[in-house]
């Protein structure tokens, strides 16, 4: 089994695992709001051993304890826009770049799993760069606002998306979740949808269902 190790890469803390494949795919695993890189490897352990995977931590602190993928604002909890996440997605497709090409991992097209903001931050990334990302998973997540030019777009035509969501969420409701599923399919993807009785987390069943739709 390979383990996963902490590393420094160009002025940002990530934890990476690399691949047993002679020609691995990269997996890149984005944490929610007061996460760090070591949050999201509980969702890694049945997923496939020929994934590079890299999980770097978002560049500002939160507000508590943590981290997270836009500055501190007040009265903007829990919403998070465009505007507010750009930079954090600009910076990551660079990073995504720098360190694929350093390691010699073919990054022209990668999954992206991501949970609560961190899966706000994987729908924005398959709106911007959809060439880019092959499968998304958004797990306790929503779309950000200010997206409705790019829908129009119609970006994610031809993608298949994995969204999960827990009926009992008090942090992000199930609502919140179902509308974001229209605002995906409004910009042209198929979703496969996992909805269970839990709170903000990811439930088993769920957990078993992104293992099968990142297996191909």
């Amino acid at each position: 089994m390979i383990k996963s190790e902490l590393i420094e890469f160009n002025g940002r803390t990530m934890r990476v695992r690399a691949s047993q494949s002679a020609a691995p795919k990269l997996l890149v695993l984005l944490h929610g709001w007061t996460g760090d890189e070591n949050s999201m490897w509980i969702f890694t352990r049945g997923l496939s051993p020929s994934y590079w995977m890299m999980a770097p931590r978002a560049p500002h602190a939160a507000d508590s304890s943590g981290f997270s993928w836009r500055p501190s604002q007040p009265l903007t909890h829990g919403r998070p826009s465009l505007e507010m996440l750009l930079p954090a997605a600009e910076a990551l497709i660079q990073l995504i770049d720098e360190y694929s090409a350093s390691v010699k991992v073919d990054a022209l097209q990668f999954d992206l799993i991501g949970f609560s903001q961190g899966a706000a931050m994987v729908n924005l990334m398959g709106m911007l760069y959809p060439h880019r990302i092959r499968k998304m998973g958004v797990l306790a997540g929503f779309v950000p606002a200010g997206l409705e030019e790019l829908v129009e777009k119609k970006p994610l035509s031809g993608k298949n998306i994995f969204v999960a969501h827990g009926t009992q969420d008090q942090l992000i409701p199930v609502d919140r979740a179902r509308a974001s599923i229209e605002i995906l399919e409004q910009a042209g993807a198929q979703v496969t949808y996992c909805e269970d009785e839990v709170g903000h987390k990811l439930s088993s069943n769920c957990l078993r269902a992104l293992e099968a739709y990142l297996k191909d």
